[in-house]
C-alpha cells in the first residue's frame, strides 16, 4: 500500500513537473519553428557583408527602442507597441515598416517575456488560460480585417478614451488606502476585445486587458506576469496573419527590437517583484493617459 503511494506520488509529481516544463517548452519551440520559417523563406535577401553593414548607428538606435519598449511592457504590462512605434515614426521609419518591425519582433519578445515571467514565478496559470484562446481568435480576427475589410484609424478615438477612463480609475484606486478586490466577470469577452483591437489599433492588448484586471483590484504582478504570458500567443497569432498577408519588410529595425527586447526582458520580469504595487498602478495609469493622449492628437 505504501509503495503504491510512493509510485503515485512520485507520478502526481513527475507529471507536475512535465506541465512546469510546457510552459517554456512551448514558447521556445514555437520561436524556433519561426526562424527556421523565416531563414527558409527569407534567406536569399541576406549576404554576409550586408548583415555586418546592418550594425551601425542606425542599428543601436533600434536595439535601444527595443529594450525600452520591453522594459516598460515588462514591468507595467503594455506600451510595448505603442512605445516602439512612436520611437520608430518619430524616428523617420515608415508607418509600414515600423506597424509590421513591431509585430514581428514582438513574436520573440513577448515569448522571452513569457519564458521570463514564468521564471520568476510571476504567472497565474488559470488566468492565462482564460485569456490564452479567445485573445487569439480575436487577434487573428483583427489582423485579417485590417488586412482586407476595415481602416484602424478610424476606431483609435474610441479605443483612445476608453483607456484613459480606465487610467483614471486605477490611478484613483492606487491612491485609495483600501483596496477592494472584485471578481473579474467575462474575461472571454475583455480578452477578445483586447485581442481584436491589439490587432487593428497596432497595440492595446496590455492597455485594455492589463488595465481592466487592474482596475479590479487584482494583484499587479501576477496580473503583468500572467497577460505577458497570454499576449505571446496573441502576438503570434496577429504576427503570422499579418505575415501571411504583407509579408517583412525592414530587417534592421525588426532584428534591432529583437535583440533590445529579447535582452530587456528577464530585467523587466526582475523588476516587477521589486516594484511596489501603489506607484506600479499609478505609473501604469500615467502611461496609459499619455499614450492615449498623443494618439487622439494625432487624430484632431
Amino acid at each position: 500500500m505504501e509503495k503504491e503511494l510512493k509510485l503515485d506520488t512520485v507520478a502526481i509529481k513527475s507529471g507536475e513537473s512535465f506541465s512546469k516544463k510546457l510552459w517554456v517548452i512551448i514558447p521556445a519551440a514555437l520561436l524556433l519553428g519561426l526562424i527556421l520559417v523565416l531563414i527558409y523563406n527569407h534567406h536569399a535577401e541576406f549576404s554576409w557583408q550586408g548583415f555586418l553593414d546592418g550594425f551601425n548607428q542606425e542599428f543601436l538606435i533600434f536595439f535601444l527602442i527595443g529594450v525600452f519598449a520591453q522594459l516598460v511592457d515588462g514591468t507595467l504590462g503594455m506600451g510595448y507597441g505603442a512605445t516602439s512605434t512612436s520611437f520608430l515614426l518619430a524616428y523617420g521609419v515608415s508607418p509600414v515598416i515600423s506597424s509590421g518591425g513591431v509585430h514581428v519582433a514582438e513574436m520573440f519578445t513577448t515569448g522571452a517575456s513569457a519564458i521570463s515571467h514564468h521564471k520568476f514565478g510571476n504567472i497565474n496559470k488559470k488566468l492565462v488560460k482564460n485569456l490564452l484562446i479567445p485573445g487569439v481568435l480575436g487577434s487573428i480576427t483583427g489582423a485579417y480585417l485590417l488586412s482586407d475589410v476595415i481602416d484602424g484609424d478610424v476606431i483609435k478615438p474610441f479605443i483612445a478614451v476608453y483607456m484613459i477612463v480606465l487610467a483614471v480609475i486605477i490611478i484613483r484606486k492606487a491612491l485609495n488606502k483600501t483596496i477592494i478586490k472584485k471578481k473579474t466577470k467575462r474575461l472571454g469577452i475583455l480578452a477578445t476585445f483586447g485581442g481584436f483591437m491589439d490587432a487593428v489599433g497596432g497595440g492595446g492588448w496590455g492597455p485594455i486587458v492589463t488595465s481592466t484586471l487592474l482596475g479590479r483590484g487584482r494583484n499587479p504582478r501576477y496580473t503583468i506576469g500572467s497577460v505577458n504570458a497570454a499576449e505571446f500567443a496573441v502576438s503570434f497569432a496577429s504576427g503570422v496573419t499579418f505575415m501571411l498577408f504583407g509579408g517583412i519588410h525592414g530587417w534592421q529595425v525588426i532584428i534591432g527590437l529583437i535583440l533590445g527586447g529579447v535582452i530587456a526582458a528577464p530585467l523587466a520580469a526582475f523588476l516587477v517583484n521589486k516594484i511596489k504595487r501603489k506607484p506600479m498602478m499609478v505609473a501604469v495609469g500615467i502611461l496609459i493617459i499619455l499614450l492615449s493622449l498623443k494618439t487622439l492628437s494625432k487624430l484632431l
